[in-house]
């Protein structure tokens, strides 16, 4: 998939609204082989997803050796919409936190006392994180009104060879 794609599917308004969301679920393959898809929290920062985690974290070591990953973020609600990223995880290990980690967790609901008591949680707690960032090199949108998954799209095809409505 072209750059140029990507940035067209990552830049239609439904996208823009998913990528606003809190969570997406990060797909890898662990050490012993296995898939996983864990939630995570996850910001944009222009062309790439940063995720941030602990630096002891069991999915980084999979990561170093297995880096190709998918990301999921959808909605809860029919129809859904689910906008489908892969790419290259890089880690980047930092003292400390890091500002992406802070505003990737910033639309849950918090008073401002709230947050400044979680941010100050959060700094006694970690004494630095990894930052997982992924450059899309694929990207899908589907929202079931102008786009659907591959599958459903050969069915409507199958259906309008055969005269179907």
């Amino acid at each position: 998939m072209q750059s140029s794609e990507i940035t067209e599917v990552l830049n239609r308004p439904i996208s823009r609204e998913l990528l606003a969301r809190d969570l997406t679920r990060l797909a890898y393959v662990a050490k012993d082989g296995t898939p996983r898809a864990v939630p995570i929290g996850f910001l944009l920062n222009g062309s790439e997803v940063v995720m941030c985690t602990p630096k002891y974290a069991p999915k980084l070591s999979a990561l170093r050796q297995r880096p190709a990953v998918a990301l999921t973020i959808d909605t809860e609600v029919h129809p859904p919409k689910i906008l489908l990223i892969r790419g290259r995880a890089e880690l980047d290990e930092v003292e400390g936190i890091p500002d992406e980690f802070l505003h990737a967790n910033g639309a849950y609901t918090m008073t401002p006392e709230q947050r400044v008591t979680w941010e100050a949680e959060i700094r006694s707690l970690y004494d630095g994180m990894v930052r997982i960032v992924v450059t899309p090199t694929w990207a899908k949108l589907i929202d079931f009104e102008t786009t659907l998954p591959s599958a459903v799209e050969e069915l409507v095809r199958r259906r309008a060879e055969r005269g179907g409505a």
